[in-house]
């Protein structure tokens, strides 16, 4: 078993990357070896879209669940349609999430958990969208 984390650097220490298309890189992670690659996100400077490039990307890697903290409804629609799991709402460090799931503390969701083109810095307002992103 596989499973994928949003990261903001490319090893089991760094912090989950809020977003799950702009994210900077995907750890897999195979939790009970805790042996993990890191891929970075080539769709996180997409000009649209990135969340369905970003998923599509994945999709082959064999992993059987996502987490990270936020999901749209594209990316949300392309990974469940491959049944892939996905759990929003994922905070703290990469080895942490891993722990939580491995354990049973988080929990799949049912449905995307922000709007379309969330964290691409359109209508964020406040002043350039700092820690919004």
């Amino acid at each position: 078993m596989k499973i994928l984390i949003t990261s903001t650097a490319p090893n089991l220490d760094a912090e989950i990357d809020p977003r799950f298309g702009r994210c900077q890189y995907f750890i897999i992670v195979d939790p009970d070896t805790m042996e993990f690659e890191s891929l970075e996100n080539s769709s996180m400077t997409a000009g649209g879209g990135a969340g369905i490039s970003a998923a599509q990307s994945i999709t082959d890697k064999g992993v059987e669940a996502v987490l990270t903290g936020s999901c749209g409804p594209n990316a949300y629609r392309v990974l469940s349609s491959a049944g892939i799991k996905i759990i929003t709402g994922v905070t703290g460090k990469v080895k942490d999430a891993v722990e939580n799931y491995k354990s049973g503390k988080l929990t799949a969701s049912s449905q995307p958990n922000v709007n379309a083109h969330f964290g691409s810095g359109r209508g964020m307002g406040g002043g350039g969208g700092q820690g919004r992103t």
